[in-house]
């Protein structure tokens, strides 16, 4: 799995790329398992296999928010705080069902990419104000979601088999 910093240097097609085959792996991994071992977690702070692709529905709607902002604005605006482990228990991910949020995922995520794919080369360089991760351009959300996406695919793959 490649590093932030190895994406980073990667070409954005390339990138991009490996944004698109994410709904697909998911789907594999995730077709024809009960839902006793989608909504196993692996030990008391990890993630079920159904949280996982919760969790990645619900970043992917993020994503889609904060590039809407970052591209409506002429200066960069200042973004929240990552909610991840509170958004799993407010919205009860273990109580959704996984094949419904992949749908959500699949759906968003098509559609983050036509935006992706539609920027200008000035507009790559747009940025926001993460409050961890500081100053980062449209081209840097990039770098971030396909490193993004491997992390969880392979917490998704350990989760299916009962391992952190």
């Amino acid at each position: 799995m490649p590093t932030m910093e190895e994406y980073a240097k990667q070409p954005t097609a390339q990138r991009l790329e490996r944004l698109t085959r994410t709904a697909d792996e998911l789907a594999v991994a995730i077709k024809g398992r009960q839902e006793s071992v989608m909504a196993r977690r692996p030990d008391g702070k990890n993630w079920a296999p159904k949280e996982v692709v919760c969790h990645l529905r619900d970043t992917e709607e993020a994503f889609a928010s904060r590039f809407e902002q970052i591209l409506a604005m002429d200066v960069d605006p200042k973004l929240g705080t990552p909610t991840a482990d509170r958004w799993a228990e407010e919205r009860q991910y273990l109580r959704n069902d996984a094949a419904e949020a992949l749908a959500a995922f699949r759906k968003r995520r098509e559609e983050n990419l036509a935006t992706l794919r539609g920027l200008t080369p000035a507009q790559w360089s747009k940025g926001a104000l993460h409050p961890v991760r500081g100053r980062m351009t449209l081209d840097t959300f990039l770098t971030l979601m396909a490193w993004h996406d491997d992390n969880h695919l392979d917490q998704l793959a350990r989760a299916l088999e009962g391992k952190a």
